[in-house]
């Protein structure tokens, strides 16, 4: 069976990722030792062994729906957020003081174009603005996105909420960084399993698990709990175009 990476998994947070999972383990009572922190996210997301895993609101409801079943959205108590919901930070350089409708037609950075934070906020917000962003590139993930904008490859990304409390947390160069302003919450990245998977068993071990981080680990990862949100709250959402943006260097 697979435990696949979580979608916050960086080195400040790994230990508690491990301790989330092993506590979740225990209340299961099998599955892997350790997460699968390698090899590619998509074959473990569609692998019918996987015990659970997380991915991103775009790809769960355009590509893995009926190949999965959902577990629950994670409550990271965002900002302006519901439970079980997030939302993205349009990001601009901390000297670059131009209003959102100047950056917006100026070099805007995305994640990855099947990305629901790193692309699809951005795209409707702007949309809602009577814009459409002058889309320049990707970045390949919302670090890089925020890496970029801080050295002046870029002049905004949209970044998810809980990435930009970790880049502010952790990383020296988010002091280069202004919030410029942030999207409609919508679901958060949802937990998954396998279809074989008994849904009701991982859930309940999981919202179990949560309930038994201490303070230090909950605080590392944000989790404060799992809410089950109805399957349509995801499916009805407006899905962005599918463009083609060019991979820009981010060496």
């Amino acid at each position: 069976m697979i435990a696949a990476l979580p979608m916050y998994d960086r080195v400040e947070t790994a230990a508690a990722n491990d301790r989330l999972w092993g506590l979740t383990r225990e209340e299961l009572g099998f599955g892997p030792k350790t997460l699968t922190r390698s090899g590619d996210l998509w074959q473990q997301w569609t692998a019918p062994d996987l015990l659970l895993g997380q991915t991103c609101n775009l790809p769960y409801r355009l590509q893995l729906r009926g190949k999965v079943q959902l577990v629950g959205s994670p409550d990271y108590q965002l900002p302006g957020c519901p439970p079980g919901y997030y939302n993205s930070v349009l990001i601009a350089r901390a000297d670059d003081d131009r209003p959102l409708d100047a950056l917006l037609q100026a070099r805007v950075i995305i994640n990855q174009n099947h990305s629901q934070s790193g692309f699809g906020a951005l795209w409707f917000h702007a949309q809602a603005c009577s814009a459409v962003p002058h889309i320049v590139g990707e970045s390949g993930g919302h670090a890089l996105s925020a890496l970029m904008i801080s050295r002046g490859d870029g002049d905004l990304a949209a970044i998810d909420a809980l990435s930009w409390r970790l880049i502010k947390r952790y990383d020296p160069h988010a002091a280069n960084l202004r919030e410029v302003t942030r999207t409609t919450p919508t679901p958060a990245t949802p937990f998954i399993t396998g279809l074989n998977q008994n849904v009701r068993a991982i859930r309940s071990a999981l919202g179990r698990a949560i309930s038994r981080l201490d303070e230090d680990t909950r605080s590392k990862i944000s989790l404060h709990g799992i809410q089950t949100l109805n399957e349509s709250t995801y499916l009805d959402l407006s899905t962005p175009p599918a463009l083609q943006f060019a991979q820009v260097n981010v060496s």
